[in-house]
């Protein structure tokens, strides 16, 4: 009896890390004007491997802080001008249109220094079972 208890208590636990995992970035995404929308989410044919498509959505002079990702993000601004700050990389402004690829692990945060509305498709290339953001410290 003690033993289905025990793993009772770990499959409750497993399954609340995985809700907060899955609520914090929208959490911390709605305390600072930016909306993100999952959009899919499939195994790849890479063995431990996932692919999520996200919509990110910036009001006007908001910015999401320094996180990184446990895999690759390939970003598309849909609409208006984002400014992304890269570990080790200079500021660079893309506009509607323009792309950018973050490689694995590595610190980076963006921001809408305008008034109007931008947006990007971000694309996570990442391990499963592990969240799609970190917050940096």
């Amino acid at each position: 009896m003690k033993i289905n208890k025990q793993k009772t208590w770990v499959a409750a636990i497993i399954i609340l890390l995985g809700i907060i995992a899955f609520l914090i970035p929208n959490q911390i995404a709605a305390q600072t004007g930016i909306k993100r929308t999952d959009l899919q989410k499939h195994d790849l044919s890479i063995p431990g491997r996932e692919t999520i498509q996200s919509r990110i959505d910036f009001e006007g002079h908001s910015a999401f802080g320094k996180h990184f990702h446990p895999g690759e993000e390939i970003i598309y601004v849909l609409e208006g001008s984002l400014e992304y700050e890269i570990e080790g990389q200079a500021p660079v402004t893309l506009k509607a249109g323009e792309v950018l690829f973050i490689p694995a692990g590595v610190v980076h945060s963006a921001k809408n220094n305008t008034n109007i509305k931008a947006s990007e498709l971000a694309t996570y290339i990442v391990e499963k079972g592990k969240p799609v953001l970190v917050m940096e410290k």
